[in-house]
């Protein structure tokens, strides 16, 4: 009987790539198409990570807009051209996608970026192969949500949960696979804490790419014995 094929479902943002000069360099230029002079010490790090809209809303809370659409359109124009290129992955991912992959895993990403963004970003730095499928965010706000997100992908990939682990940097990852009875693994070289993740109930954590080849397999493989 064959063995069922562990499934790692990665994050973008904060795990495989340094996202955070595109998106504040795209947010600033959002809030300037909307009449806003943006602070140069305004800490927008954390819109990293959780869906645009939820960014862009809890940003212009602070200038007493509302206008989250029109903030949201500004910053996926700037980001479509130029921001997505700003975005450099972390030393040592490129070795731990090769050893996942090497090992006999399927690699699919799972983002809450836009999918058709997420594509250009991996084939611009030659991650793309990597990935049997890459998920994300869809025009109209579908799937902009982790635990619907991995909903959709597990039903459209008809993975089983036990055989899977999700590789993520902040709490939204942890809930979404935990709402899909996944286990989650969180990372330390991205945009959330260790507390943030413990919070959150990550299954566990790991401190550098390095470690995440044997981690993630362990995990997702746990469900296979």
């Amino acid at each position: 009987m064959l063995r069922p094929t562990p499934t790692i479902l990665l994050d973008l943002d904060g795990t495989i790539i340094d996202s955070q000069p595109g998106i504040l360099s795209s947010c600033r230029a959002a809030l300037r198409a909307l009449g806003h002079e943006p602070e140069p010490s305004l800490d927008l790090s954390a819109l990293i990570g959780p869906p645009i809209e939820d960014g862009m809303r809890w940003l212009l809370e602070r200038y007493g807009d509302d206008r989250v659409a029109e903030a949201v359109a500004a910053y996926r124009s700037d980001y479509g051209q130029r921001g997505l290129f700003s975005s450099p992955p972390y030393p040592g991912i490129v070795q731990a996608l090769t050893a996942m992959r090497s090992a006999g895993a399927r690699l699919i990403l799972a983002t809450s970026k836009r999918r058709e963004f997420a594509q250009r970003i991996l084939e611009h730095i030659g991650f793309d192969g990597f990935f049997t499928a890459i998920h994300g965010s869809e025009a109209g706000g579908a799937l902009d949500h982790k635990p619907e997100l991995i909903s959709h992908i597990a039903e459209r990939h008809a993975l089983a949960p036990s055989d899977c682990v999700m590789i993520g940097d902040r709490r939204h990852d942890v809930a979404g696979a935990h709402a899909n009875e996944m286990r989650a693994l969180g990372v330390l070289w991205g945009y959330g804490t260790r507390g943030e993740l413990e919070a959150a109930g990550a299954d566990a954590l790991v401190c550098e790419p390095a470690g995440l080849p044997t981690a993630a397999l362990a995990m997702a493989t746990a469900g296979m014995r």
